[in-house]
């Protein structure tokens, strides 16, 4: 079965078209609010195939999960780069940046489980994108030098030719090499001047995000850390429905104008891994019945990095094997006279028309019920709906729990860092 490219992404498009609407304002008009787009969205330059299988869209979510699961373990993560399978990382929303003085337009991924911002610039070797980013053109550029304290800040840090700081790292089945740079960076009408971000100039592999990444987790060279005086280390998003028509949704950065009524959840802490944002999961319930889940599987854990994260990276929700199979059976026990299939990495599909029951996360201080198009992948024909989740793979010694995008569609999730909550408020995004 086939059905449509799940991945989304969220660009700010400097586009004047009324037919498409593709200006960069949001439609309420709210200051620093980014427009959202599919892929696949007419406001974006991207190309992808009309239809992916179930089976590489989960394959994908697999090898994420497992570079979620090294980051919220206590040790330092090690991604293999050649092994067999690669380990793609693959992130799921871009944004426009103009970056430097007169500015030049980037898509880059942003990604809340990670950190510091990095681009592809000219004289890249390896780099894949044809459109990399010049320092020797803009005139507010400058590199770090090797006892700047953001150098200590960055992965791996080096010190290069003429004291500058460098630093390398892998990224899914990616490693590259990166020179510390600042720089004005531009997002809708706000200016950041001296951004620190890495300028990539050599790599290799085919995981890295075209145009780069900007990370939106707690480290000191995050964008919320990076602009704490402009945004106050708070931002929400909503994600459209994958059905949508135009795919239109929002990035909001900043406390302005974010939503009053709001169930929230605190955010936990990892000190090792603080980018991740954890929350206390403390139930699921399949219908009326909160299943039986052993406490180990979903108790948050610092040093062993267990817990449940929100990440805008993978597109299904992975729970611990035990949560999953718990949910799963009772998912299948009140769905009446019909067997549940498998098709590819999801084992609880039906066909035809049938009584689905609903799914409420129960987190500290709030519950959460997903609809319909928030718990079901449907084929192409619409003929075969499975349950859009799936247990965390069995060949690593998983102890983490995703709440991934699909999940969190047509839901505004605010991040609010200075009040260390996380809230959710059902919101239509297109």
């Amino acid at each position: 079965m086939r059905t449509h490219l799940l991945f989304l992404f969220i660009s700010l498009i400097i586009l004047k078209s009324e037919s498409l609407n593709c200006n960069e304002n949001n439609p309420q008009g709210h200051p620093s609010d980014l427009r959202v787009f599919h892929i696949n969205s007419p406001c974006t330059p991207f190309k992808q195939p009309n239809s992916v299988s179930w089976e590489s869209t989960l394959l994908q979510d697999k090898a994420r999960f497992l570079y979620l699961s090294s980051l919220a373990s206590a040790k330092k993560p090690s991604v293999p780069i050649a092994s067999g399978r690669s380990i793609v990382q693959s992130p799921t929303y871009v944004v426009r940046a103009n970056i430097g003085t007169p500015a030049q337009p980037m898509l880059v991924a942003l990604d809340t489980s990670n950190d510091a911002a990095w681009i592809p610039c000219s004289g890249c070797v390896g780099c894949a994108s044809s459109v990399l980013f010049d320092p020797s053109k803009s005139t507010s550029s400058s590199s770090i030098q090797c006892d700047a304290p953001q150098c200590k800040q960055a992965p791996n840090p080096t010190c290069t030719v003429g004291n500058s700081c460098g630093f390398n790292m892998t990224y899914g089945g990616s490693v590259f090499e990166a020179s510390l740079t600042q720089d004005t960076l531009t997002l809708a009408s706000d200016v950041i001047p001296s951004y620190t971000f890495g300028c990539i100039n050599k790599a290799s592999g085919t995981s890295l995000p075209a145009q780069g990444l900007m990370g939106l987790g707690r480290g000191p060279l995050s964008l919320i850390s990076q602009t704490q005086n402009l945004y106050m280390s708070t931002f929400s998003y909503c994600l459209p429905n994958s059905k949508s028509s135009n795919f239109s949704g929002s990035l909001r950065l900043g406390p302005k104008f974010q939503p009053i009524r709001i169930k929230t959840t605190p955010l936990l802490k990892n000190p090792r891994r603080s980018s991740l944002y954890y929350v206390n999961l403390v139930g699921i319930r399949v219908g009326n019945k909160i299943v039986d889940i052993p406490t180990s599987a979903l108790a948050f854990d610092p040093n062993t990095g267990a817990g449940t994260i929100f990440d805008s990276g993978t597109v299904y929700t992975r729970l611990v094997e035990p949560a999953y199979v718990a949910v799963r059976n009772e998912f299948r026990r009140r769905v009446k006279n019909a067997n549940a299939t498998s098709l590819g990495g999801f084992d609880t599909c039906y066909s035809g028309s049938v009584v689905l029951p609903s799914v409420t996360f129960m987190f500290a201080g709030m519950n959460v019920t997903l609809p319909p198009d928030n718990l079901l992948i449907h084929s192409s024909s619409g003929s075969l709906s499975c349950l859009a989740m799936a247990a965390a793979p069995t060949n690593v010694n998983s102890v983490l729990n995703v709440i991934a995008s699909m999940q969190q569609q047509n839901h505004r999730v605010l991040i609010d860092v200075p009040n260390s909550r996380l809230g959710i408020s059902r919101e239509t995004c297109t």
